[in-house]
């Protein structure tokens, strides 16, 4: 049995609900690296989610940021990231997702990111669009690079990596009308998704980051790749580029166009 996207919906709404409990409280936190952490809220979302999936879907894989992978048939995996954001969150910062992505005979085909803070559900089913809260939503019109706002985010090894991303955030400022950095992957690709940012790109990433935001903003008529212009996004060496299909070829030219290589990846 396959999940519809409805059924996403509601477990993304009930995961972003243990988040908004947890917000503003003292965290248990721990460390993945230097600056990588975990809150127990992390833990707790994650749990509800897989707790979830299991009982509805014995069968199913599940990709999960914390626990790794759970067993089970791979033409139908689960990729969920409970907690998209988690420096925010810890620093009470309100930017933070949960995000869920169904993938059926080895292809994206639902996608759901949930902001609890702002209760913005977006939703992708593949070939019936993209949503936010039940509207229709689709991504810029832009055709200049001058004229876009970008969104982009740097690998939490930043300071000891070829790949750190600062030589293209520069390349990027200096060619557009300006470059933020939410702390939310998953957010980036439903913002390009809804034309509130023209195009995003980042390095060395995760599957559960962008499987259901990158799906969201494909089927917003973004044109999604990696940096290298191939459709896979989601296979290592990983990364991603999200945008108005007029800017397309002029951001892949920034990130492909040699000037330092400890600014490109992939």
């Amino acid at each position: 049995m396959q999940p519809t996207i409805q059924v996403l919906e509601e477990l993304a709404r009930e995961a972003g609900k243990i988040l908004r409990a947890g917000y503003e409280q003292e965290h248990e936190i721990r460390y993945k690296g230097v600056i990588d952490l975990v809150t127990e809220v992390d833990h707790q979302s994650e749990a509800y989610l897989i707790d979830e999936i299991r009982k509805r879907y014995p069968g199913h894989k599940i990709l999960a940021e914390e626990s790794g992978v759970t067993s089970g048939s791979q033409d139908s995996v689960w990729i969920i990231d409970p907690l998209d954001g988690t420096v925010n969150y810890a620093h009470q910062i309100p930017i933070f997702t949960v995000s869920i992505g169904y993938s059926a005979m080895g292809r994206m085909s639902l996608g759901v990111v949930y902001d609890p803070m702002r209760d913005e559900l977006y939703g992708a089913e593949r070939n019936a669009g993209s949503f936010m809260n039940g509207k229709r939503i689709h991504s810029s019109e832009a055709i200049d690079l001058k004229k876009s706002l970008l969104v982009t985010g740097f690998p939490y090894d930043a300071w000891d990596t070829e790949y750190d991303n600062f030589g293209n955030y520069v390349r990027f400022a200096k060619q557009s009308q300006g470059v933020r950095r939410l702390g939310s992957a998953a957010l980036d690709c439903c913002y390009v998704a809804a034309g509130r940012f023209d195009g995003f790109w980042e390095l060395q990433l995760n599957p559960w980051d962008v499987a259901a935001g990158g799906l969201i903003a494909e089927e917003s008529g973004a044109k999604v790749t990696n940096v290298r212009g191939k459709a896979d996004y989601l296979s290592a060496p990983q990364s991603i580029i999200a945008c108005a299909p007029g800017i397309y070829e002029q951001m892949l030219k920034v990130l492909n166009t040699p000037v330092d290589e400890k600014a490109q990846g992939g």
